[in-house]
């Protein structure tokens, strides 16, 4: 019961402090003139967040990293290398989505990083990565199922999956924070369910911290939601999306429950998969599948509320989630 105690008090830690910093950051950034820039192609009804405060990630990112360390200091949790790769990884894309968005807001575009130089960077931290959780006798099978002992043995190409599990859970992440409170709300669901998971990984070294981190970040998610819910007060930019959707990532691979996130990350899955259909549509076929993409772009064409689609992406996400932690725990 102790590891649970643990958790909900970062999670409470992870919530109050998060309310303290949106309190403090949003009037910063706003003086800052830190605003979205919001362009007429996405929905005009988006026209009116124009100017919004980003890099809001900061306000789940910073109280997170604060609480481990005082729960470090305290003697709450231990150090170990799977803590080390996970608070590296979420620090080093929170970096890359903080530079992407600084540069976005200094030019007033969207480009934000040439893509070759993010893939670039990207690459750096999927091996330094790889480099830890070799030195420290990773695993590099893929596990199917643990009740009938299916695994995917990859060896050297361990490396290589690690590179696209993150660029591929940071892009899915990223691509859906296109609607207030998207993305927060269903990445508190994932982070939760991966808590869960973390909790019966006590096989793992570093198990219990990984789920503490899991459980502060639903906290400091959470509070983020009271400033980004409809209509939002600040995004969390790429900042925040690289930062949640590497961190997602890397608690999958380290509990060896990759397949786990295709079930609890499933909304996000879809809608780059909705993305990736509707570029594949056009280029090779020149017509649409979808009035827009991604997906939330396609129900706000047909007319929906933005708060009707958020909350029906968000019950679908919670729904995967539980259906996740089923096939991660039992199967």
């Amino acid at each position: 019961m102790l590891i649970l105690a643990k958790s909900i008090l970062g999670l409470m830690l992870g919530f109050v402090l998060s309310l303290v910093a949106g309190a403090v950051l949003i009037p910063a950034l706003k003086r800052l003139k830190v605003g979205q820039s919001v362009s007429r192609l996405i929905n005009i009804r988006h026209l009116k967040k124009d100017g919004t405060p980003t890099i809001g990630g900061l306000i789940f990112i910073l109280p997170t990293l604060l609480i481990m360390l005082i729960l470090y200091l305290r003697g709450s949790i231990d150090l170990n290398s799977n803590l080390i790769i996970l608070l590296f990884v979420f620090i080093a894309y929170g970096t890359l989505g903080f530079i992407d968005d600084f540069l976005k807001v200094k030019f007033h575009n969207n480009k934000g990083l040439p893509t070759l130089g993010k893939l670039a960077l990207q690459t750096v931290i999927a091996i330094v990565f790889y480099i830890i959780f070799m030195r420290n006798g990773g695993d590099t099978t893929i596990i199917i199922s643990s009740l009938n002992n299916l695994t995917i043995p990859l060896g050297w190409g361990f490396g290589i999956f690690i590179f696209l599990v993150l660029v591929g859970t940071t892009n899915a992440v990223n691509i859906t924070d296109g609607l207030d409170g998207l993305a927060g709300g269903l990445s508190a669901m994932a982070f939760l369910a991966f808590g869960v998971i973390a909790w019966g990984s006590n096989w793992i070294s570093g198990y219990q911290e990984i789920a503490i981190f899991a459980f502060v970040v639903v906290g400091s998610l959470l509070a983020f939601l009271v400033y980004n819910t409809h209509p939002a007060k600040v995004f969390m930019g790429d900042t925040g999306s690289l930062a949640l959707g590497a961190a997602l990532a890397t608690i999958a691979i380290l509990t060896r429950h990759e397949l786990s996130l295709v079930l609890i990350g499933g909304v996000f899955v879809v809608e780059t998969l909705s993305s990736l259909i509707q570029i594949i549509a056009i280029r090779k076929f020149h017509k649409k599948v979808f009035k827009k993409a991604p997906l939330h772009h396609h129900f706000e064409e047909l007319g929906w509320e933005e708060n009707d689609i958020v909350k029906l992406f968000w019950v679908v996400g919670f729904l995967l989630s539980m259906i996740g932690i089923i096939y991660g725990v039992w199967l």
